[in-house]
């Protein structure tokens, strides 16, 4: 075979990779689970099935929970990109316990919750369940953003629109071009993503103190970039380092994830006090 033909030859497999990176994005992306395989019930919690639309007219299903005897403060939780929300029993359990109210919503595709993802399209869903809550009679610095893992993009830019109590990112990147960049290190990504999801370039436009949780040992988003959020915020801030992979380190980092959260909530909102 000629060098002329290798090149060619090559050429078209490099085009062909762009192309698989450029329409099968979403699906590497996002990776919705349509079953909803428990409820709060299974951990002794009591819940209320809640619905909302996003300002797009796409139907969105969530859990309310709240405290038995809280503090006013409500927890609104942007999960990962994978599951829905009844696979996040053991953090609602853990917030519920430190006396907050919790919703925990289900991005659009996900779960019970209509449409098809898409950037815009959870910005839209965040910006609703936001909404939904201040429905209920909450005030905005009476809300805690938490978002772990894809969940921190979404929650930061919500943040940066309505001005919460606080955000706390867990597992989180610093956006999505930084991720494809790692895996598809020798592919021109910036062009082929659609989407960014740049938290870390929103969040000096934070007007809310940030918690950051990370490990050292995240298998899927380096500690490298919890690193970077943290610098990226203003004050006041707080790093809290955390042990285990990407989806079990809260549960294996037990009472100093939990002491950690407790900690920096007490600070600004006389929570556990």
């Amino acid at each position: 075979m000629s060098i002329t033909r290798l090149a060619l030859w090559v050429a078209v497999i490099y085009g062909v990779f762009c192309g698989g990176i450029y329409l099968l994005q979403d699906k590497m992306i996002y990776q919705p689970w349509g079953e909803i395989t428990a409820t709060p019930s299974r951990v002794g919690l009591f819940f209320e099935n809640v619905s909302f639309e996003a300002s797009d007219g796409v139907p969105l299903h969530g859990w309310f929970i709240p405290a038995e005897k809280g503090y006013g403060k409500v927890l609104l939780f942007f999960h990962g990109n994978a599951g829905n929300i009844s696979h996040r029993l053991e953090s609602i359990r853990t917030f519920h316990d430190m006396g907050l109210d919790v919703l925990i919503f289900d991005y659009r595709g996900y779960g019970k919750s209509g449409g098809k993802p898409s950037e815009e399209g959870l910005y839209r869903d965040g910006t609703a369940a936001m909404e939904f809550l201040l429905e209920r009679g909450y005030f905005p610095d009476e809300v805690i953003m938490f978002g772990r893992s894809l969940g921190g993009a979404v929650a930061a830019r919500v943040s940066m629109e309505t001005t919460p109590l606080a955000l706390i990112l867990e597992s989180s990147f610093t956006s999505l071009v930084d991720m494809a960049s790692m895996v598809a290190r020798f592919f021109p990504v910036r062009q082929l993503l659609r989407s960014e999801y740049p938290t870390e370039s929103i969040l000096p436009y934070m007007s809310c103190p940030v918690l950051v949780v990370h490990s050292p040992d995240d298998e899927v988003i380096p500690f490298s970039q919890g690193l970077k959020l943290y610098e990226a915020a203003p004050e006041p801030k707080v790093f809290l380092e955390i042990k285990g992979d990407h989806n079990g380190g809260f549960i294996l980092s037990g009472e100093t994830y939990r002491q950690g959260l407790k900690s920096f909530l007490s600070d600004i909102a006389c929570i556990g006090r």
